[in-house]
């Protein structure tokens, strides 16, 4: 029996994963119609249909599936392979992490220091992005590491894991000093700042306003709390909700006051990763150090 062409069986692995050929050619910087050509090749190799048109989707048959679980395995490895080779033979160690744009950069930097060795021998590279579109990149290989605001359901997305490392305390800030009347009900007076809602704090913060009974006035979302700080040196009459460790910055930025810890709300940060990267050294040093002081 002739071996398998491997190119097309990535075709068809990509096609899988994609959910459609012109998703796959894109990833794979090719035609739709190469694609089409590639699985028509694998199909009469294995003497069977490999996929059906589901709507706009495509979708395994019961021998794609087949075949699927395979390639997964045959892929997985390889992907593996390639980065045992990368973190074990380079002096220069690429790692690339992603980070949940919801996250405070200031604690986000404080963990990332945990993976640069003392010679500084590592090129870290940082992608910025939404916890889902993170976690889709890390099944794909295309990262080696994220820190997220919510962990990973390994049940759906088996050979991935999470760790949680800590979490912060929340509370309302201004620019200016406020002279505060009744907490939490003076919210209402107030226009305010919040994470967006496709993070789990915005998430939170919306349940918490539900059980004290605020209406909030919301002038804007920001995924970036940054930008949302930033926003709120302008427009001087809001309130934003940020880690309470930001009020450390007081003593260098003046304006910057915290209004009212909310002892309710607490961001938290996992450090999420892939099981063939639990003894990639800058993996393991975040795994295993103690972020006790930096979260308190």
């Amino acid at each position: 029996m002739s071996h398998l062409n491997y190119n097309h069986l990535y075709y068809f692995w990509m096609v899988c994963k994609k959910g459609s050929v012109t998703k796959a050619a894109d990833a794979l910087f090719i035609t739709p119609q190469t694609v089409t050509g590639q699985l028509k090749a694998l199909e009469a190799r294995l003497k069977g249909k490999l996929t059906i048109r589901n709507g706009r989707s495509i979708e395994p048959t019961e021998l794609g599936q087949l075949v699927f679980k395979y390639a997964e395995k045959m892929f997985g490895l390889s992907y593996e392979l390639m980065d045992i080779v990368n973190y074990s033979q380079r002096s220069n160690l690429l790692f690339e992490v992603g980070v949940a744009d919801a996250l405070s950069k200031r604690l986000v930097s404080k963990i990332l220091m945990t993976t640069v060795p003392q010679d500084n021998s590592i090129h870290l590279r940082c992608i910025e992005s939404t916890h889902e579109l993170l976690l889709e990149q890390l099944s794909e290989h295309k990262l080696d590491m994220i820190l997220s605001d919510c962990p990973v359901d390994s049940g759906n997305m088996p050979g991935l894991y999470s760790k949680k490392l800590g979490e912060a305390r929340m509370g309302f800030f201004s620019s200016e000093p406020i002279e505060q009347v009744c907490f939490p009900q003076w919210l209402q007076e107030r226009k305010l700042l919040l994470p967006g809602n496709r993070s789990a704090m915005g998430r939170k913060v919306l349940q918490w306003f539900d059980r004290v009974g605020i209406k909030p006035d919301i002038l804007g979302e920001f995924d970036d709390v940054a930008l949302m700080k930033a926003f709120a040196s302008y427009h001087r009459q809001a309130v934003f909700l940020a880690p309470v460790s930001y009020s450390n910055e007081a003593i260098e930025e003046t304006s910057l006051c915290l209004v009212a810890e909310v002892e309710d709300l607490k961001e938290e940060y996992y450090v999420i990763f892939a099981e063939r990267m639990i003894q990639h050294p800058a993996v393991k040093s975040v795994r295993e150090a103690n972020f006790t002081t930096l979260f308190d």
